[in-house]
């Protein structure tokens, strides 16, 4: 097992203990971004006409994150949550095919957060408030720390610039440079030729009413070291959900990672904390009322 591996293994050791803050600030401080109103990528207009050899072009840009059965790295998080402009560093791993760890690192003693999922199984653990959410939904829970709601097998996808399984409804030609895959969710891929390569570089998600945009850059390898998760309005652009911006660090592809990675060790005197409990404490409420 690496050495990152060994440290998500014993990262429930006791660290030295800081003043308790409440889970609101907790959170701000381990997540995300300022908000600094970069525009999306300018994607393709127009609904473009049928092509036959969209599946293919997918399928040789995703040759490379499809190969890819467990990821570990450090990732720079900055952008916004809500209201408010928040900023951190987590160390992630995620597995095939619906395991994720993150841990928002501090300064300083514990971790503001750990979250570990397996399937759809989720547990957050708050070292500093001694809180713990177990059994959650994982899509839910990260959505109410973050407000993207994003499963094991989401932040496998996003971390590793790649598309989730599924039907293919459609492909579709824009210009000699774009392809864009419909899927059976609602969900749309957009790739591009850069350099002769394809790459993707785009997906809109959809997940009931709730619709994102997620944007891969700067690819090492055939995997991205630059993400963009943004909420999208009713008219496309940009909403004030979530904008996150991740820069990801020290990737590893392919490593073993044991099996406690993706296990918390819950300390004897942590209360539980529910799903609404989190969302009221979260960001998104934190910031709106301004506080």
């Amino acid at each position: 097992m690496t050495r990152r591996a060994c440290a998500y293994a014993t990262a429930d050791s006791a660290r030295t203990g800081l003043v308790r803050s409440r889970v609101s600030a907790m959170v701000l401080a381990a997540l995300c971004c300022a908000s600094c109103g970069v525009p999306l990528l300018k994607l393709p207009p127009g609904p473009g006409v049928p092509a036959a050899d969209a599946g293919d072009i997918l399928s040789q840009a995703t040759a490379a994150c499809g190969s890819i059965r467990t990821l570990t790295a450090e990732v720079a998080v900055s952008g916004s949550a809500g209201r408010r402009r928040v900023s951190g560093r987590l160390l992630v791993g995620v597995a095939v095919p619906a395991s994720a760890r993150l841990e928002a690192v501090a300064p300083f003693g514990p971790p503001m957060f750990i979250f570990v999922a397996g399937g759809d199984d989720a547990t957050l653990l708050l070292p500093r408030d001694d809180r713990v959410l177990e059994h959650g939904p994982p899509d839910a829970v990260l959505e109410a720390v973050t407000g993207a709601p994003l499963g094991a097998a989401d932040l496998r996808a996003l971390l590793t610039g790649c598309a989730l399984p599924a039907a293919e409804a459609d492909g579709r030609r824009v210009g000699e440079d774009w392809r864009v895959v419909g899927r059976s969710t609602g969900d749309e891929i957009f790739l591009r030729r850069v350099d002769r390569v394809w790459r993707l570089v785009a997906a809109t998600r959809r997940r009931g009413s709730r619709v994102w945009r997620e944007e891969y850059r700067d690819h090492v390898n055939g995997l991205p070291r630059a993400l963009r998760l943004v909420s999208l309005d009713a008219s496309g652009g940009a909403g004030t959900t979530f904008d996150l911006r991740l820069a990801l660090s020290q990737v590893e592809a392919n490593v073993t990672l044991d099996e406690a990675v993706f296990r918390v060790q819950i300390p004897g005197a942590a209360r539980a904390i529910t799903l609404d409990e989190l969302r009221q404490s979260g960001p998104l409420a934190a910031g709106a009322d301004g506080r």
